[in-house]
């Protein structure tokens, strides 16, 4: 009889260290979690400050661009002169065309971050919840745990007491 109590016990400390390590595990993979979380909002950060210095070198792009285009209406008298403006407008489309793609590309960069960092929101929520159903799972263990003590000791006062 106190063999099948002791070994009870035993199973009842081997699953309370099992909860235990699985709840250990849970909290170490959330930290992971926010981690990542963290550097994918850093990443968030870079690629909006790349986007917003994108942005203001398109404009001075299509500042200049509307500049070189006004000279041109203007009709320089030098057709030297007009060739190079032409020249300079159509190196300033092709960096006009290469920020708007950049744009483009940063935004959609945004946009599949912004789709990581729900997908890894959900991860964490999922994990703190399997944490919470651990930690209950822990908290009932314990809780027969000790019933079960206070069980094996009165079965010990009384053996005692014959």
């Amino acid at each position: 009889m106190t063999d099948r109590i002791r070994a009870r016990l035993e199973q009842l400390r081997t699953e309370a260290d099992n909860a235990v390590a699985r709840a250990e595990e849970a909290e170490a993979k959330n930290k992971t979690l926010e981690l990542t979380v963290l550097q994918r909002d850093q990443e968030i950060t870079s690629l909006q400050h790349k986007l917003s210095v994108l942005d203001a070198d398109l404009e001075k792009a299509e500042g200049k661009l509307n500049e070189f285009k006004s000279a041109q209406d203007e009709g320089e008298s030098s057709k030297q002169t007009n060739e190079g403006l032409l020249r300079k407008i159509q190196l300033l489309e092709e960096e006009l065309d290469n920020a708007e793609k950049n744009a483009r590309e940063t935004v959609e960069k945004l946009r599949q971050v912004d789709v990581k960092a729900e997908h890894f929101e959900r991860q964490v929520q999922r994990l703190e919840q399997e944490r919470d159903q651990m930690e209950k799972k822990y908290e009932e263990a314990e809780a027969k745990y000790r019933a079960s003590k206070v069980e094996l000791d009165e079965l010990v006062q009384q053996m005692e007491g014959l």
